[in-house]
């Protein structure tokens, strides 16, 4: 070979690699979850399958919550494109959006698996990224949770009566109005001021998520009772916010590789959520008194909550439409869902009355 096809073969594999290696993304992505939360698990997990399946394309550098921006500024970071990436749970950008709180979760209403067919397969996902690309945006959800712990309090609650008067933190819209029409008061704040807030007294009893991220949070130090179940919240979704211009950058099977990591993800969630969760459950049995509502209080709660839903969607036409999705359905499965019960998923709920909530969407 002579030296002048040698450096023009030594030419070429410079480009070619030089070409391969920029075509390689590099992402930060941070999250809402310190590192001391359970939660942060889901996020960690979906970044671990995206690396491997598409790390060649596009490597994804995971920062714990607060470590790049603050929690609560997530958001904007990833609609500015200060960071590529950004984990949630959908219902702390309600202010900016009224239909991202149905999208987080929902009062007496949706559980984990709902939330996974209604996302897969009756016309979720769509309305995420139809939300979110309000922002310049595109989410993948990849998490869900079954119904929250309930209430970590220092007096019990068994009945509603018990609510009365109770200053309780409590994230949501719904769930504020719910509890409030209940007779409780609800009062706002992080994640990370419920142990000193309980602590001090600032608040007579607090909810956050489920047992084992209760536990992580140490809510069992600071109180000596745990009302159930989580009727304000009776499922959650989470999953990772991208900055449009970033995915678009993105090859389609690249994309592609990323929906599959989130999708293995949420299954992986829903039985590790489970298993902690009910492990979790054994340790504060052991120092906390367990309490439940009945089925009478139950049922009162479930129609307190339709009226607020009713409420909320005809307040917000976005809210509405999510809604009346989501209650279209639980109407479509419900048929199936009566026929093989009892060995099918959840229940078919009683919930708002469809009509009203497709009158407010339209």
């Amino acid at each position: 070979m002579t030296l002048t096809k040698t450096l023009a073969s030594a030419t070429v594999a410079v480009t070619l690699a030089a070409g391969a290696a920029s075509a390689q993304e590099t992402w930060q992505m941070t999250t809402t979850w310190p590192s001391s939360l359970d939660l942060i698990q889901f996020d960690k997990h979906f970044v671990d399958l995206a690396n491997k399946l598409a790390g060649d394309e596009v490597t994804i550098e995971f920062f714990e919550g607060g470590s790049l921006v603050p929690s609560g500024e997530v958001f904007g970071a990833v609609e500015s494109g200060i960071v590529q990436a950004g984990a949630d749970w959908p219902g702390y950008w309600a202010g900016r959006d009224p239909a991202f709180s149905p999208l987080a979760t929902t009062s007496s209403l949706f559980n984990a698996v709902d939330y996974v067919n209604w996302i897969q397969q009756w016309g979720g996902q769509e309305l995420y990224n139809e939300t979110y690309g309000k922002f310049g945006m595109v989410y993948l959800p990849y998490a869900v949770t079954n119904n929250e712990s309930g209430f970590h309090t220092k007096e019990a609650i068994r009945t509603i009566d018990d609510l009365q008067g109770k200053r309780l933190r409590v994230s949501g819209l719904e769930q504020g109005r719910l509890l409030n029409n209940l007779g409780g008061s609800q009062v706002s704040m992080a994640g990370g001021e419920i142990y000193q807030s309980l602590e001090r007294g600032v608040i007579d009893g607090a909810e956050f998520s489920t047992p084992n991220v209760d536990w992580s949070g140490g809510f069992q130090q600071v109180t000596g009772y745990w009302a159930t179940p989580g009727w304000h919240q009776s499922a959650s979704v989470f999953g990772v916010m991208i900055n449009k211009s970033a995915w678009d950058a993105l090859s389609p099977e690249t994309q592609e590789k990323l929906q599959i990591a989130a999708d293995a993800t949420m299954l992986w969630s829903l039985a590790y959520t489970e298993r902690n969760a009910n492990d979790a459950y054994k340790k504060f049995d052991e120092v906390n008194e367990i309490t439940r509502m009945d089925d009478a209080a139950l049922e009162k709660i479930q129609q307190t909550a339709n009226a607020v839903i009713e409420e909320v969607a005809c307040e917000n036409p976005t809210s509405a439409k999510v809604y009346l999705s989501q209650l279209e359905y639980l109407a479509d499965y419900s048929n199936w869902r009566s026929a093989s019960a009892p060995f099918n998923l959840g229940r078919n709920p009683n919930g708002p009355d469809i009509k009203k909530i497709r009158a407010c969407a339209e």
